[in-house]
């Protein structure tokens, strides 16, 4: 995988934020060292925020945020802040650009109190040194003049120290493995499946599988008894897509291990937990009750899309109940949840585990349940519990 190909998912984020005019995009140009941004003396040059993936040393691959300024005004200036406000909740870290001429004010001490919030690390830019040194006195400051470029070095090795600051390990399933254990991966093709190639979750569960020293058999899932019937070697898991799960669950006998990416990437996001439980609300919908299917990636809907068919049509089939479907895709995620009664999300390979934790946590304060494709599907298709046998703590729960 070339460094383009890196999905915006496994990128550190990185958001500029400030005032209108404090040469947030200035600064964003002098560290990425490329007209990134529109510049202009003009206050609110930039109106929506800027996403951009590049390289970015001494990170590696990284996502840059350039964002509105925060003290927008009027009904458009407030849908400016909005998005800003947004930006933050898949930013890994956060640069506050100040003016040095107008220090810190309200507009900065709000924004700091969100990154706090939100636990974000960050770091302050005072910018345009070049008119006036600044006396902001702060162990996070870096004095910078994007004009000139001094003290654009400091900033981009400040911003590879937090980078890498040590984070604990989460994995997709390497950690349930040993060496020489036998992973059969069960992968459809069909009209959904993209030309060429596999997608990201596969592709990063090969690679795991073999970095626990582990062996990967991939196959089809019209191919899977045949395959299990050839094998000398009893596979200690099968991990399917999900929407083969019934017809994987009838060819796989009870004694091996049986889970799906879905759920293996909603571990990895930081949400297994909350999506098991999430689960049991399919089980209480009423007639009338709006539920909301949400995928993080963008891509063209065809005949038999999951998001879009396939889960209403399971849904509708296992309740019985006439409900309400909406859908959001991309960035798009509403931050009312008030008229659902259920959030179904994708597992969330394209986003970052800040933007999965957020959007989770929208749910969770507003009291509703949030679960995800794969464990919804189980839960469906009556193996739930098999399906997170590999995770005692939940297998037991259920």
């Amino acid at each position: 995988m070339g460094l383009n190909d890196i999905p915006s998912g496994e990128r550190v984020h990185i958001g500029f934020f400030g005032r209108r005019n404090a040469g947030k995009s200035s600064v964003v140009n002098a560290v990425t060292n490329q007209g990134l941004s529109l510049v202009s003396d003009v206050a609110g040059t930039t109106t929506d925020p800027v996403y951009k993936a590049m390289e970015l040393l001494p990170i590696g691959p990284v996502v840059i945020i350039d964002t509105a300024g925060y003290d927008d005004e009027g009904m458009l200036g407030e849908m400016r802040v909005k998005s800003t406000k947004q930006a933050l909740n898949r930013t890994d870290i956060a640069v506050l650009v100040i003016d040095a001429q107008l220090g810190m004010g309200e507009c900065e001490k709000e924004l700091v109190e969100l990154f706090a919030q939100k636990e974000i690390p960050y770091i302050i830019a005072v910018n345009k040194t070049d008119l006036t040194k600044g006396d902001i006195n702060d162990d996070k400051c870096v004095y910078v003049s994007a004009k000139t470029g001094d003290g654009i070095f400091e900033l981009k090795e400040k911003l590879g120290s937090l980078a890498k600051l040590p984070a604990k390990e989460v994995r997709l399933i390497g950690d349930k493995l040993e060496r020489n254990d036998l992973v059969v991966l069960v992968v459809p093709i069909d009209e959904s499946a993209p030309k060429g190639r596999l997608i990201l979750p596969q592709q990063q569960m090969i690679r795991e599988v073999l970095d626990a020293d582990a062996c990967a058999v991939v196959v089809k899932d019209t191919e899977l008894a045949d395959t299990l019937a050839a094998l000398d070697k009893k596979p200690k898991l099968v991990i399917t897509d999900s929407q083969a799960f019934a017809s994987v669950s009838r060819d796989t006998p009870e004694d091996i291990m049986l889970t799906s990416f879905s759920i293996l990437m909603a571990r990895y996001k930081g949400f297994l937990d909350t999506a098991v439980d999430g689960a049991k609300a399919i089980d209480t919908l009423k007639d009338g009750d709006t539920v909301l299917i949400s995928e993080g990636c963008t891509h063209h809907r065809q005949c038999g899309d999951i998001g879009t068919v396939k889960i209403p049509n399971w849904l509708k089939k296992h309740t019985g109940k006439n409900l309400n479907i909406k859908t959001s895709s991309g960035r798009e995620f509403p931050d009312d949840l008030s008229e659902y009664a259920l959030v179904i999300h994708c597992g969330g390979c394209m986003l970052t585990p800040r933007e999965m934790t957020y959007r989770m946590k929208c749910a969770l304060d507003q009291n509703v349940p949030f679960t995800n494709y794969g464990v919804a599907i189980a839960h469906m298709t009556g193996i739930l519990k098999r399906s997170v046998e590999v995770f005692p703590h939940l297998y037991d729960k259920l």
